[in-house]
């Protein structure tokens, strides 16, 4: 087993970071060198010199390509970063060294069904069943073992790399000792009620919200719904304006440059609530994804001012989904939370927690009851965070303050040797 650094070890690491926002700031956006960072396969004009990339058989059936910082150094405790759809390892291109010059060895797969780490396209009629919770939690298990380690300081998860996340830590307490929820809050686990032989449950039917919202005066239907279709891949891969317009103006639609995003607590799992979400989750009945963002692509003179995603940004995205498609990603709405876990009904997470969210995304609320519900889910919850000037895209539109609440979680709760 790789060795635990002490307390001390990343305290001195990462002081100067939480200490010194000047300093702080330049590490969250370290510029390459003048020359090309030949060690990743994508990103070579874009991606820090100091991170490189690899392929990783997980023993489970995957070969994962990663992205690490901190890796010269042996003994370093592990971090691990999962990202969410339609998303990459990339997505923590500003993470990876401030995480690693704090004393960590940070990997960041892209996951199964994404980008390198799938070999080819994956269909519709390809069996969905590897995409399941469990199998995912087995996923990011494997690939830490097969890269040495048999304790994780934490596992960070954004979008449905949240959940995975988190089942990451209430599976294998053992191994993922702390965990930290980006965008998607702490969810609670399926119910088997207490106590229910001797009083029969009431004859209620169960809400078919996809059939209230397509009833509502404006037809609408929920995107997870849409999501998990055999249309949804062909729609986004094959978008009239192009899969790099595409994910533009999704990725812009859901950030805090969209205006429209004022995000605020809904009331119940209903039509009439979800309903008051934006397009982007509650779409219109007749439209697909494309069509839904692209009346939110931003103007020539609004990309050209977003340093959080660059041109050259957006096509490593673009370049990558171009070639494998969406169906990898959209796996992970087909298959939801996994199969049944019902076998796990009631079981908390127990490691220490932390959830970070932007405070201009609707991601915090689209589960009602969730955000405000944490802390039954979660018995070492050390912060609850809504980064201000952020959407959806946290780690990427705001890399500073998101670097500090993850070293300051870190600082406070990493395990001594």
């Amino acid at each position: 087993m790789r060795k635990q650094v002490t307390r001390r070890w990343v305290l001195q690491g990462a002081t100067g970071l939480v200490a010194a926002p000047a300093w702080a700031a330049s590490l969250a956006k370290d510029e390459p060198g003048p020359a090309l960072n030949n060690s990743v396969l994508y990103g070579q004009s874009s991606l820090p010199v100091g991170i490189r990339s690899r392929r990783v058989d997980n023993n489970n059936g995957a070969t994962l390509h990663i992205l690490e910082a901190g890796f010269a150094s042996p003994g370093r405790p592990c971090v691990v970063l999962l990202h969410g759809f339609p998303e990459l390892a990339y997505s923590w291109r500003w993470q990876l060294l401030p995480l690693a010059r704090a004393g960590f060895h940070v990997i960041a797969p892209d996951l199964r069904g994404y980008g390198p780490s799938a070999p080819s396209p994956v269909a519709f009629h390809d069996d969905p069943a590897p995409y399941s919770m469990l199998n995912r939690v087995a996923d990011i298990l494997g690939l830490v073992r097969a890269l040495g380690y048999e304790k994780v300081a934490s596992v960070v998860g954004h979008d449905w790399g949240a959940p995975t996340a988190q089942w990451c830590a209430r599976l294998r307490p053992d191994v993922f000792q702390s965990v930290v929820s980006m965008s998607t809050p702490f969810l609670g686990t399926a119910s088997l009620p207490l106590r229910s032989a001797d009083k029969p449950r009431p004859g209620v039917a169960a809400t078919d919200v996809d059939k209230e919202l397509a009833a509502l005066p404006r037809p609408r239907k929920h995107y997870a719904t849409y999501s998990a279709s055999e249309a949804a891949n062909a729609d986004m891969w094959h978008a009239p304006q192009g899969v790099h317009d595409l994910l533009r103006a999704m990725y812009h639609f859901k950030s805090a440059d969209w205006k429209g995003n004022k995000p605020h607590p809904l009331k119940s799992w209903s039509a009439t609530e979800l309903a008051q979400m934006p397009e982007y989750y509650i779409m219109d009945l007749d439209k697909g994804i494309a069509a839904t963002v692209a009346a939110a692509m931003p103007s020539k003179a609004q990309i050209a001012a977003c340093q959080w995603m660059t041109e050259a940004d957006l096509t490593v995205y673009s370049t990558e989904f171009i070639r494998t498609g969406f169906q990898g990603g959209l796996n992970y709405y087909r298959m939801g939370m996994g199969l049944n876990l019902k076998a796990f009904a009631g079981r908390t997470i127990d490691v220490p927690a932390c959830y970070i969210g932007g405070a201009s995304e609707w991601a915090v609320y689209q589960t009602p009851g969730a955000f405000e519900g944490m802390n039954k889910v979660c018995t070492r919850l050390h912060g609850v965070h809504l980064v201000p000037d952020a959407g959806h895209s946290l780690a990427e539109e705001q890399p500073e303050a998101v670097n500090r609440l993850l070293l300051d979680f870190l600082r406070a709760t990493v395990a001594k040797s």
